[in-house]
């Protein structure tokens, strides 16, 4: 049986932003959470935790994406405090993560995460992103990778290089 579809919920205090992801977690979610990080990137908040105790799996579009967040954390932490936690990810996301070379990116963490009373909640819902948006932010994804690891480059070109040509094909428009 396949893994449910993943459930995206945000989790926002004075001093730190948390997102919980639970099932799997795939390209079809790119371009929401890509606008969730960078609204959470912009803001004050000094820690920054990825739940992934009830996440399954990941795509490279995801992996990738969080990726890139962990990367913004990293060149603009420079002394600020800021981090990026991982809370309990299964051993096949931690895999992935080494295989791709940015688990270096994130702070692993085990244990049960205590909200505080005054912390604010809501599910991440979509937009409705276009066919061409979700197919920008795979091809964005792709790329983080390929320039988070060179080894990543053999990896992803060609799913970079199919993307980048479907981006370029004209429209069909509806009658």
């Amino acid at each position: 049986m396949a893994a449910p579809s993943a459930k995206i919920s945000v989790f926002a205090g004075p001093e730190f932003a948390c997102v919980r992801v639970a099932g799997r977690a795939n390209f079809n979610f790119g371009p929401d959470l890509k606008a969730l990080l960078g609204e959470l990137g912009r803001t004050e908040q000094k820690r920054f935790i990825l739940d992934l105790s009830d996440c399954v799996l990941m795509d490279s579009t995801f992996l990738g994406l969080l990726a890139e967040f962990g990367m913004k954390i990293s060149r603009d932490a420079a002394g600020s405090g800021r981090r990026v936690e991982l809370l309990n990810p299964n051993a096949r996301l931690t895999e992935l993560l080494e295989n791709l070379g940015v688990l270096g990116l994130f702070k692993v963490t085990t244990g049960t995460l205590e909200l505080p009373p005054e912390t604010e909640s809501r599910a991440l819902d979509s937009t409705g992103p276009t066919r061409e948006d979700i197919t920008r932010t795979c091809l964005q994804a792709h790329q983080t990778l390929m320039a988070a690891h060179p080894d990543n480059v053999a990896r992803f070109k060609d799913v970079a290089q199919f993307l980048a040509e479907n981006l370029k094909k004209p429209r069909e428009k509806s009658p």
